[in-house]
């Protein structure tokens, strides 16, 4: 993998490319969604960004004439167009749809070659998946992005996983990475893989303060339902992360943060479509036994996890009781990593991960 300049920063490129550029060639509308701070805009402006016109609708300006006039909007900008934030204006998606097939209609007339006409990115999953269910089904391909995965970070290429030692042997051999000892390990958990970290554009604690914060004040405070749980939500988060890895039993967090259990439901719904979480459900050979069994619970960034539960450096979480918790959470998050980077088609993502862990 390579490494690119932007200005200060680095730009390290993106396995999910691949599957980007792929579905641009099959669907006249890509929407790429995924927890704040990722890496979509950055992603999506390397890969179109000096072949598409861009209009972010954190613009007072563009929202306003999007929200009131969305057909005047989209014929001001044309296409190809990348519209950053579209969850905040979802009566576009309608506009789009129509004018998508308005232009399938022309192309079929014609015998013409289709196009990529939209690139939407958004971070509030909420508001864009009943907008893309009802608008763009069947016109759009849909990807899916996380935080850096190792391989990214250690600019490797990212094949999907197969748990043969043949295959994890050469595998090895080839991609000739040094080994990392324990310590090491445990800096790359601490770390996490949120871009800004990883490339040292901020500093990771006054990063993931504000990142937090910003989580809170745009995705979750319209969703509670008074503005005084906001701090009860800020407290929630902290207890979720030092449960990760462990199976969910919603009656003992709702006690420990001081909610009822249906709202518990609700606030780690939340967590999981907001791609914090995975909620990772058992594997058993009795169907019966799958669906009574408590799924676990991991972060998706290790580096966010950590910062919640308090751990000032990666030598206190080496060391500290839930060192195996936090080394199995780093573990099923670079699988679900590696499957949302190869996987093309990520509409429809079936996980088996069986974990078998011992006490330290």
């Amino acid at each position: 993998m390579l490494t690119y300049k932007l200005g200060e920063s680095m730009y390290i490129k993106r396995t999910v490319e691949n599957s980007i550029l792929d579905l641009a060639k099959s669907f006249p509308c890509i929407v790429v969604y995924g927890p704040r701070q990722v890496g979509k805009s950055t992603t999506v402006d390397y890969i179109f960004g000096d072949k598409c016109k861009k209009v972010t609708l954190d613009d007072l300006n563009d929202r306003v004439l999007a929200e009131s006039n969305p057909r005047l909007f989209l014929e001001t900008n044309g296409w190809p167009l990348i519209i950053d934030e579209i969850q905040k204006v979802p009566s576009l998606l309608d506009v789009i749809k129509k004018i998508i097939d308005e232009q399938r209609l022309k192309w079929l007339k014609t015998d013409s070659k289709r196009k990529l006409m939209y690139i939407l990115t958004g971070s509030n999953k909420f508001e864009l998946q009943q907008g893309i269910s009802d608008s763009l089904a069947g016109r759009c391909g849909i990807i899916e992005m996380a935080s850096f995965s190792q391989a990214e970070k250690n600019k490797q290429k990212s094949n999907l996983f197969n748990p043969e030692i043949q295959n994890l042997v050469l595998q090895e051999k080839e991609s000739k990475l040094k080994y990392k000892n324990q310590k090491e390990i445990f800096e790359n958990i601490f770390m996490g893989g949120m871009p800004d970290i990883c490339t040292k554009v901020s500093e990771r604690e006054a990063y993931f303060k504000a990142y937090v914060s910003t989580y809170i004040e745009k995705d979750i405070k319209k969703l509670l339902a008074v503005s005084s749980s906001e701090m009860m939500f800020r407290n929630f988060l902290s207890i979720i992360a030092l449960r990760t890895s462990l199976e969910v039993h919603y009656d003992e967090i709702a006690a420990n943060v001081g909610i009822d259990v249906r709202t518990c439901k609700k606030w780690i719904s939340i967590l999981e479509t907001s791609g914090i979480i995975i909620l990772l459900q058992p594997y058993m050979a009795n169907i019966s036994n799958r669906i009574i069994k408590a799924p676990k619970l991991y972060f998706m960034d290790t580096g966010l996890c950590s910062y919640l539960c308090k751990w000032p450096n990666s030598e206190m979480l080496e060391n500290c009781a839930m060192s195996g918790a936090f080394f199995e959470t780093y573990v099923v998050s670079e699988l679900f990593k590696n499957l949302l980077l190869t996987i093309k088609t990520q509409n429809h993502i079936c996980i088996i991960i069986e974990i078998k862990t011992k006490k330290r």
